[in-house]
């Protein structure tokens, strides 16, 4: 059985930093960058936890897909996406716990 997919979004405090990624679980992997379980890499070093913007896809190749496509793109449609989205900029991480 193939697995999901998800392309996400996540920024700093001050939503200055984006970045742009992509994941099997994504519960898992926002917990990985909150915790900064990886102390050198750049969502650890730039202090980006807060998950701001998120797709799920039914194969984790159609979520690389997007996430190509969505890195391609400016910082201001990265912008336009998250708050079509999120439009106060809130840590979605709450809200995908419960789901």
């Amino acid at each position: 059985m193939k697995k999901g997919g998800a392309v996400y979004i996540i920024t700093n405090p001050h939503n200055t930093t984006l970045y742009t990624g992509v994941c099997e679980d994504l519960i898992a992997r926002t917990i990985e960058h909150k915790e900064k379980a990886y102390p050198n890499s750049f969502t650890a070093k730039y202090n980006c936890s807060k998950l701001v913007y998120y797709e799920l896809f039914h194969s984790i190749g159609e979520a690389i897909a997007r996430e190509k496509q969505i890195k391609g793109g400016s910082r201001a449609k990265k912008i336009r996406l998250i708050e079509s989205m999120n439009p106060k900029w809130k840590d979605l991480f709450e809200v995908l716990k419960g789901w």
